[in-house]
């Protein structure tokens, strides 16, 4: 529980800090400030973030957990809400879907970002063929660059 408040929590704050006006908010600006950075959808992500991002929407292009798995920390997860249940799972659940898939369509853009050293929060809006989703993302950075560590998603 203490874990779905947190993730709750965070993504509140994310939207607050990355969509609020004041420059005085107390929210760290890396999105914003990021040296080397990729503009996307009025937000700013430091390339290597969105390179970890791309390895996801790549898999799910070209239905291999190959090149999704490019972007993820080994242990990561995915959670999602679904028929009154809280369902969380090892990553490999998504890389078995993509397995399953058809090459498909995929797009996205990036709605908010956070950055604070070597953790950032990432929420994108995507859409896999006809299916639309709201996608959010912890990712933290390590000797290998930007993993993905988990992934929370609500379809539309």
């Amino acid at each position: 529980m203490k874990k779905i408040i947190s993730i709750a929590f965070a993504a509140v704050m994310m939207t607050s800090c990355c969509n609020s006006e004041s420059s005085n908010n107390g929210c760290n600006d890396s999105c914003n400030a990021a040296q080397d950075t990729a503009i996307v959808a009025n937000t700013y992500a430091p390339e290597d973030v969105v390179k970890a991002i791309e390895y996801y929407m790549e898999g799910g292009r070209k239905a291999s957990s190959e090149v999704a798995k490019k972007g993820f920390a080994e242990t990561a997860t995915m959670s999602w809400y679904e028929n009154g249940k809280l369902k969380s799972v090892p990553i490999q659940v998504l890389f078995d879907g993509f397995d399953s898939w058809q090459p498909t369509e995929a797009s996205y853009k990036i709605i908010n970002c956070e950055v604070a050293d070597d953790v950032a929060m990432v929420a994108i809006d995507s859409q896999f063929g006809d299916a639309r989703y709201t996608d959010m993302f912890t990712l933290v950075k390590d000797s290998d660059g930007w993993k993905i560590v988990s992934k929370i998603y609500h379809t539309k």
